[in-house]
């Protein structure tokens, strides 16, 4: 990705299309109203029993340590952010996965996650734009670098100890293949005043409960299997880069490896218990 100089904030005069203007969404995320509130509970709510119908009654959806992403969206330490990272196999892995979540943090405006969503797919018209934006996706431009808005909403965020939500493949990989991360994740832990508490999770056969062809419908009865791994502490490891002054693309390189170290072994666990199960 590019650096500071040649990816200031919201300058996208690089060549990437923005079809629909999205600069007032940010002001809206960055303070939310009364109004914004009850708007994002209503569209949570609808969104998340939805997604606990499909993913957890309408298809055979296995989870393993579920108790380790609950504990620590309910029970980490207060003020301390935490960054949960995924690969990116479906469209419907954001909202979808979350349905394996109890009703009381799936349908809960001020728990659930804020997540990135891209520009072109999900801020395409002011309606779509609304309705993404309730269910707190922050809108990223692909293709511009890490020193944008999303990017930067997401630390303010950490700071507030949220929860956030990273796809650090960048977009849906459909090849599955294994892809080199994206930076911003590690801008976001480096930049955080206090250092998140990563949380890893890998899935399998959200790609054949929503097919990333079309007609694009969800489909009933298929087997799918979500992993959450151990949780990275890497408040030493950051804070070791901070003193030593190594400068910022190499340190958020250095930390985004250790998202992809982790990502190869749970992938392979994973892979595994999904070939296992009957």
């Amino acid at each position: 990705m590019s650096d500071r100089n040649a990816d200031p904030a919201l300058d996208v005069a690089t060549g990437v299309e923005v079809p629909y203007n999205i600069d007032w969404i940010f002001p809206r995320l960055r303070n939310p109203t009364r109004f914004w509130y009850v708007a994002s509970q209503f569209v949570i709510s609808a969104v998340g029993i939805f997604s606990k119908i499909v993913l957890m009654f309408l298809n055979k959806t296995r989870v393993y340590n579920k108790e380790r992403l609950v504990k620590l969206i309910t029970k980490r330490p207060q003020g301390v952010p935490l960054v949960t990272v995924s690969n990116h196999y479906s469209c419907f892995d954001d909202p979808g996965l979350w349905g394996c979540l109890p009703l009381g943090i799936v349908c809960n405006t001020y728990q659930i996650r804020w997540s990135m969503a891209a520009h072109d797919i999900c801020f395409t018209n002011k309606r779509h734009s609304l309705f993404f934006m309730f269910g707190k996706c922050i809108p990223v431009v692909r293709g511009i670098g890490v020193y944008q808005e999303a990017i930067n909403l997401c630390i303010e965020k950490a700071a507030l100890g949220h929860w956030i939500h990273v796809f650090p493949e960048g977009k849906v990989n459909m090849e599955k293949e294994e892809l080199r991360l994206k930076w911003g994740v590690g801008r976001i832990i480096y930049e955080s005043p206090k250092v998140p508490i990563i949380l890893p999770l890998w899935h399998q056969g959200m790609d054949d409960l929503l097919p990333n062809v079309e007609p694009y419908v969800i489909q009933r009865g298929k087997k799918v299997t979500v992993n959450v791994g151990q949780p990275l502490d890497l408040n030493d490891f950051v804070m070791d880069l901070k003193k030593r002054q190594v400068p910022e693309p190499t340190a958020r390189k250095l930390i985004t490896d250790k998202i992809q170290e982790a990502f190869q072994g749970l992938r392979a666990e994973t892979e595994k218990l999904h070939r296992e199960r009957n």
